[in-house]
């Protein structure tokens, strides 16, 4: 996740710099992913990708006119901070879990073979966000939890359906900063709000993905 991207959003200019990095993500060119560091890339910018945009529309659709007035508020720019992580984190723990089990459809791998590609992909990842000075203090047991559900995961039973994305909608809805009683309404439209922003994912890495030249790759 782009933490100095994430910093600036919080300031003035956060309404444009979403705009542009959402409007960039959308642009992104069809690229074959066939080493491990585009692999993970593909998976942290994603996951990004679904939680930053899946985050602030809902706190727009919510706030309506009033939604730039909202981050001249500290306690609702800390509160939107703390969300952003687990979201995200549950976003890379959906993608990875659908990434693998289409890598394990797609090669002659075995079970092993597979879950040492995701293990390593995943760790990469986290290792490379650390522990995020403006994350709440769940962040590593959560992040502990990716790695867990990744690792505990049988890779050939996996579809290449929505079945894997039932971490990223809950999130949503738990750690968005918006009051119990709209969440309880709101939770059908949000979760579903989710499970779309998936769609288009998953489109691109069935067609992005080489998967034997992934497992190929040492780096």
């Amino acid at each position: 996740m782009t933490r100095s991207w994430l910093a600036r959003l919080v300031s003035g200019d956060s309404l444009r710099l979403l705009r542009e990095h959402v409007v960039a993500a959308v642009r992104i060119r069809a690229k074959p992913i066939t080493s491990r560091a585009e692999f993970q890339r593909f998976l942290d910018s994603r996951a990004s990708f679904v939680a930053q945009t899946t985050l602030y529309g809902y706190l727009r659709a919510r706030a309506g006119s009033r939604f730039p007035e909202l981050f001249d508020n500290e306690t609702f720019v800390r509160s939107i901070n703390i969300a952003k992580w687990p979201i995200w984190l549950a976003c890379l723990s959906d993608l990875s879990i659908y990434a693998g089990g289409l890598v394990a459809q797609r090669t002659a791998a075995a079970q092993p073979e597979v879950a040492g590609l995701m293990n390593s992909a995943v760790d990469a990842v986290l290792v490379a966000t650390g522990v995020p000075g403006d994350a709440g203090p769940d962040f590593p047991s959560l992040a502990n939890e990716v790695r867990e559900r990744v690792r505990d995961c049988v890779w050939e039973s996996v579809r290449d359906d929505a079945s894997p994305f039932t971490e990223s909608p809950a999130a949503l809805v738990r750690w968005a900063p918006i009051v119990d009683e709209f969440k309880r309404l709101d939770e059908r439209f949000v979760k579903n709000s989710v499970r779309f922003r998936w769609q288009e994912v998953r489109r691109d890495l069935r067609r992005d993905l080489a998967a034997d030249a992934v497992l190929a790759s040492d780096t």
